[in-house]
């Protein structure tokens, strides 16, 4: 890599940092859209640790997601995601990748948008189901037609996740362009979908 290209890299992540200051950058979008894959990498870029809320849920439940959704349903499921994203969200600064529900929960929502830098990585229908349908994992895709609910969660949450300080176009590209991506996007404070060559 070329000095002035790697100026270029050093400057972007030290306008990114100085724009999030002391608060907690939040992914939010449907599942696929990258949150945990790009976030973790965006933290390493910040300097700051990473959570994914949904392993974070693992470990202090002791069980899987799929479990939890299994043993308890969805509405105890959002209630403990938001007490483990509440608790997170004090610790900070810090990057947290949350579950596709988690910014949908008004409560959640609300503790984001305090002390947080809200990212949503916005996907179309295609990118989602060519990432999530691999794997059976999804409680919420254990349907007849997994994809039509994919889509039907995505006429229904999209709208919420617009309220996100940010929003980046998740696609099919290298990882370190989309992550060049959304630390330009929060170094510009872009509100409008970003997309830089």
């Amino acid at each position: 890599m070329s000095e002035q290209v790697l100026t270029l890299a050093e400057s972007l992540k030290d306008r990114a940092r100085a724009a999030l200051g002391q608060r907690n950058l939040v992914f939010v979008g449907l599942m696929g859209a990258g949150k945990s894959s790009i976030g973790r990498p965006v933290a390493q870029q910040l300097g700051l640790p990473f959570v994914d809320t949904d392993i974070e849920i693992e470990r202090v439940s002791r069980m899987t997601i799929a479990e939890l959704f299994a043993a308890y349903g969805e509405q105890e499921f959002r209630a403990l995601e938001t007490r483990v994203i509440k608790r997170l969200l004090k610790g900070g600064p810090r990057v947290v990748s949350t579950g596709g529900g988690a910014f949908i929960n008004e409560s959640t929502r609300l503790h984001v948008k305090r002390g947080s830098l809200s990212v949503w990585l916005k996907a179309d229908l295609d990118v989602l189901w060519e990432r999530v349908n691999k794997r059976d994992t999804r409680p919420l895709l254990k349907t007849e037609n997994p994809k039509q609910t994919l889509e039907n969660l995505m006429n229904a949450r999209y709208p919420i996740y617009a309220e996100a300080d940010i929003t980046v176009l998740s696609r099919d590209v290298n990882k370190d362009i989309m992550v060049r991506e959304v630390l330009a996007a929060i170094a510009e404070g872009k509100k409008a979908e970003s997309k830089i060559p």
